[in-house]
Formats: C-alpha cells, sequence, structure tokens
C-alpha cells in the first residue's frame, strides 16, 4: 500500500492490534467512504490474526527464542527499507534509546518470545483470543501505575466482564495444571507484557517529535540486539536459516516482513484514513481470524467455553473502551498527538 511522504506518519501513532492513540484533529476524520479503508482493516485483521499460526509453525523446528529472534531481525530490516524510501531517520536522542531499552523487552522481545512457549502447549486460535485481553491488563497498570489513565464506572465495569472471561476461557472450574493450563498462563503473561509496554510507552516517549515509523524502527532494532545477546545463551546458537524447511522460513518471513512490517504501514494508514476509533476496531477482528485460520488451516479445535469466554472478553474490551453506545467527542491532549511506539504482535 503506497504511501506519498513520510509526513503522512508524523502526528500519529499506534498501539498495533487494536489499541491506537495520538491522532491529531487532521488525522482523524470524522467519515470515512468505506471503500477506502475497509480493504486495508480486514487485511490488517487477517495479517495479525494469523500470526499466532505462523508462530505455531515455526515452533515446531525453532526454539522459542530463535523464532522471536529472525522474526525481529526481518521486521526491523523491513522497516528500515521503508525509512530510507521515506526519507525518514532513526531517533537521535540518547533518552529516547533508554526508553526503547524498556519498550522493546517488555513489547516485543518478551511477548514475542511467551508467544512462542505458549503455543508448544496450546493451539494457535487459543494464543489469539488471550491476545485479545491485552486492553484488558494495560487499563489498570495505566491507572494504577503509571497514572495516564482515570478508572472511570464504565471501565470498572469493562474489568469485571473481561475478568470473568478470562476465568471462563481458563476453564477454573475443571481445575487448573497440566502443559495446556501452563501454556494459556504463558500467552497470559506475553498480554501482560504488552499491558506494562503500552502506557509506558504512553509515560515516556509520546512525546517524542520522531514519527511512529522511526520508533518503531529503533524498538524492533533495540529489541534484536536483546534477543541476538539472550538467545544464544539460552537456546544455543540460532540454526542456520538453510537447515529449516521451507514452511518455517517462510512463517518467519511472513511474521516479520508482514505482521511486523507491513501491517504497520497499513495500520497507519487505517488512522490517518478512517480515524482513530474506527482503526482500534480491528482488536475484535483478529482473534476471529486466528480461530477460522487455526481450524482451518491445522484443524485446530476448542472447548465450548473457551469461545463464549473470548466473547465475554471482547465485551469487556467494549465496555471499558466506550465502544457500546454513543460517546461525545474527547477532545485530544497535546502530548497525545506526538507519534508513540507500537508494540508488534
Amino acid at each position: 500500500m503506497a504511501v506519498d511522504t513520510a509526513s503522512d506518519f508524523r502526528g500519529t501513532s499506534s498501539y498495533p492490534y487494536g489499541r491506537v492513540s495520538g491522532v491529531t484533529a487532521d488525522t482523524t476524520p470524522d467519515r470515512a467512504a468505506l471503500r477506502s479503508w475497509l480493504p486495508g482493516f480486514v487485511a490488517l485483521g487477517m495479517i495479525w490474526g494469523s500470526s499466532f499460526l505462523f508462530i505455531k509453525v515455526g515452533v515446531a523446528e525453532l526454539h522459542p527464542l530463535h523464532l522471536t529472534l529472525y522474526r525481529v531481525a526481518t521486521g526491523a530490516v523491513t522497516l528500515l527499507v521503508v525509512l530510507a524510501v521515506l526519507r525518514d531517520r532513526l531517533p537521535r536522542e540518547p533518552r529516547v534509546w533508554a526508553h526503547l531499552v524498556v519498550v522493546a523487552a517488555f513489547g516485543v522481545a518478551l511477548p514475542f518470545t511467551l508467544f512462542g512457549f505458549g503455543e508448544q502447549r496450546v493451539e494457535s486460535m487459543l494464543a489469539g483470543i488471550w491476545n485479545a485481553t491485552t486492553p484488558l491488563i494495560v487499563l489498570p497498570l495505566a491507572v494504577l501505575v503509571f497514572r495516564t489513565e482515570r478508572l472511570t464506572v464504565r471501565r470498572a465495569i469493562g474489568l469485571g466482564l473481561g475478568f470473568a472471561g478470562v476465568l471462563v476461557v481458563l476453564g477454573v472450574w475443571e481445575g487448573v495444571g497440566g502443559s495446556h493450563f501452563t501454556g494459556q498462563l504463558m500467552c497470559l503473561g506475553a498480554a501482560a507484557c504488552y499491558g506494562v509496554a503500552i502506557p509506558y510507552q504512553k509515560k515516556f516517549i509520546a512525546g517524542s517529535s520522531y514519527s511512529g515509523l522511526s520508533l518503531s524502527a529503533a524498538q524492533l532494532l533495540v529489541a534484536t540486539a536483546q534477543l541476538a545477546l539472550v538467545a544464544p545463551l539460552v537456546a544455543g546458537a540460532p540454526p542456520v536459516p538453510t537447515g529449516l524447511s521451507a514452511k518455517v522460513v517462510a512463517s518467519v518471513l511472513a511474521l516479520g516482513a508482514l505482521g511486523t512490517g507491513l501491517a504497520f504501514v497499513i495500520n497507519l494508514r487505517n488512522i490517518r484514513v478512517a480515524g482513530a476509533s474506527t482503526a482500534s476496531t480491528v482488536t475484535y477482528l483478529i482473534p476471529v481470524f486466528a480461530v477460522l485460520v487455526g481450524a482451518v488451516v491445522l484443524g485446530e479445535r476448542m472447548n465450548w467455553h473457551q469461545p463464549v469466554g473470548a466473547l465475554v472478553v471482547l465485551l469487556g474490551v467494549a465496555v471499558a473502551q466506550g465502544m457500546l453506545g454513543r460517546r461525545r467527542p474527547a477532545s485530544v491532549p497535546a502530548a497525545a498527538t506526538r507519534p508513540a511506539v507500537p508494540a508488534g504482535r
């Protein structure tokens, strides 16, 4: 999807997989023709929803740390190419890079790896469902720890519904324990990492003058360096790509180039064309595609309570984010008009 200039990315920001903020009035149209943004919106849901399939295929031959290293490095190269084409540049302030160390760890390296470990034990479709709990984890941390949000009655009700949905997905009445339950906790831990990264970057990086694309490329570069140091110590030397099967190599390329590179560009365009509120609803589309792809391609099946719990979780997210009913348009704070760093999937 072509973008004319690097300026299209400035003044916009995105928390991938549906969590969006920092869009100026100039880039948030009240209405947009459906055909101008719907294809990109659906494509984004498909790409991010399919990521869990690619992780499942990748961990069949790769250690989760090695899979994360390869996909993050691929994503970094992809965004560096886009930066060069748009004549944008990486951040130059040491303070920004210091904060990106934290964001890269909690927004990329840890969650990507935890999803990999989790999908060694659970279905890819279930990992996609757990990913949808991220907004529910973000809110209490943003309120209590980073103090970037306020807890309202509506948000509290949404959190309560979401927590009930989590318990239903887990099937706590069946007892806890076993590798499947452990895998679910790992996927929940990945969502919790995003819950730390998103309010952290909003508090410490959102005021930066750099574009979202620039900050995202820098974030992936830092994450690549972190993984390059940790992966050999924990999992040994990464295998040579030529020794991997074609489907695993294709999965790594899809995760990096599409899920972390192209998807970010599409998401920013969706924000610019359709507005932040509309673009953010991709959160509800991702688990749908994750379940469909897992069922069709891998033949996965779920217990009845898992999709039911997922619907309750998404209802809680919708209530907490004020997606149900009419909302009064809120003014955009000055600090929010600066780009924030997205956390990849």
